[in-house]
């Protein structure tokens, strides 16, 4: 067998004996998910994967496995394990992975499927940070509002690290949009800048009046009165 088809058969196996059938309902309603759960909390989740994909090496049997997970869900954790396989070493800060992540954008489509990869793409900025911040740039102008999110909250916990120029690229094309979902980005992305760097955050928001009433709120949540 495939070493990525043996890979993807024992996380399914692992995941289905970890199932609690209780959770499921309630997990599929919290997420709006058409998809159904098992019944595995995502952190649990995380844990039996990497148990099970501890001793794999090799990123291409990796990725594989991942992409099988993901295209062949039955069941909303086998996404959320294919991620967490994305998460791993051999695959993470690899630009030559930036497609997958993508794909997940796109065909998850959804806030929790989306943030994960945020992550990821926090961790290729920080390992390809000229040729990430052009497709960041690319990203915050798509068609599909998911993906302007993903680039919007890309630089997440980078603090000191953050290109804020990029930050501002990124944000900008997106203030006046009404979803929900980019508003928010918006406010989270400047929330958490604003942790390491206020003054800064303070000066963007007093710059950008056009800013909704729910980004700036999100933006200023933690920020002391400026001096």
């Amino acid at each position: 067998m495939d070493p990525s088809e043996a890979l993807v058969d024992e996380v399914r196996a692992v995941l289905r004996d970890a199932a609690d059938p209780a959770l499921a309902p309630g997990q599929q309603a919290y997420m709006k998910s058409a998809m159904p759960f098992l019944g595995v909390r995502v952190p649990e989740v995380r844990r039996h994967v990497v148990g099970t994909a501890r001793a794999e090496k090799d990123a291409w049997t990796l990725r594989e496995a991942a992409l099988t997970l993901w295209r062949e869900a039955s069941y909303r954790e086998e996404r959320y394990a294919a991620q967490a396989l994305m998460a791993l070493p051999p695959l993470r800060g690899r630009l030559d992975q930036l497609d997958v992540h993508e794909e997940m954008v796109r065909t998850g489509a959804w806030w929790d499927h989306v943030d994960e990869v945020a992550h990821r793409l926090a961790e290729l900025l920080d390992a390809h940070p000229a040729e990430m911040a052009v497709e960041m740039r690319v990203w915050s102008g798509d068609e599909d509002f998911w993906m302007r999110r993903v680039a919007i909250i890309s630089q997440l916990g980078r603090k000191d690290r953050v290109d804020r120029m990029l930050l501002v690229d990124a944000i900008e094309p997106n203030i006046a949009d009404s979803e929900f979902f980019i508003r928010k980005a918006i406010g989270w992305a400047l929330r958490d800048l604003g942790k390491s760097d206020p003054d800064w955050v303070r000066g963007f928001v007093a710059e950008h009046p056009g800013l909704s009433p729910l980004s700036r709120k999100e933006a200023v949540k933690h920020l002391a009165p400026g001096r």
